[in-house]
């Protein structure tokens, strides 16, 4: 079983910039896909964007598109979101997901928070 790990989280002003980091861990991991979803207080866990292991090939949620990018390092084993232009709708807790097919999310890390302030 595969072990996610979050950080990168934190509070930054409307407009600013933060990258997150998913470092993923476990000898036999080998996930198709790596996703990063968001779960705003009240609101249902949202898909952000994806990427595929080795393909590189991404997928954004339209509210991402333009002002995050996802990428892959697979040497570190390790996924980012770079925000870009956040906004305080932005605000949210960012859950990184693995997957073994497309839509398929079964690891998940546990989370970092990100404020924006507006």
């Amino acid at each position: 079983q595969a072990q996610l790990v979050e950080s990168g989280g934190g509070l930054v002003q409307a407009g600013g910039s933060l990258r997150l980091s998913c470092a993923v861990s476990g000898r036999t991991f080998s996930p198709y896909v790596m996703g990063w979803f968001r779960q705003a207080p009240g609101k249902e866990r949202r898909f952000v964007a994806h990427i595929t292991w080795s393909g590189g090939s991404t997928l954004y949620a339209d509210f991402a598109k333009g002002r995050f990018t996802i990428s892959r390092d697979n040497a570190k084993k390790t996924v980012y979101l770079q925000m870009n232009s956040l906004k305080a709708e932005d605000t949210a807790v960012y859950y990184c997901a693995a997957g073994r097919t497309l839509g398929s999310w079964g690891d998940w890390g546990q989370g970092t928070q990100v404020t924006v302030s507006a």
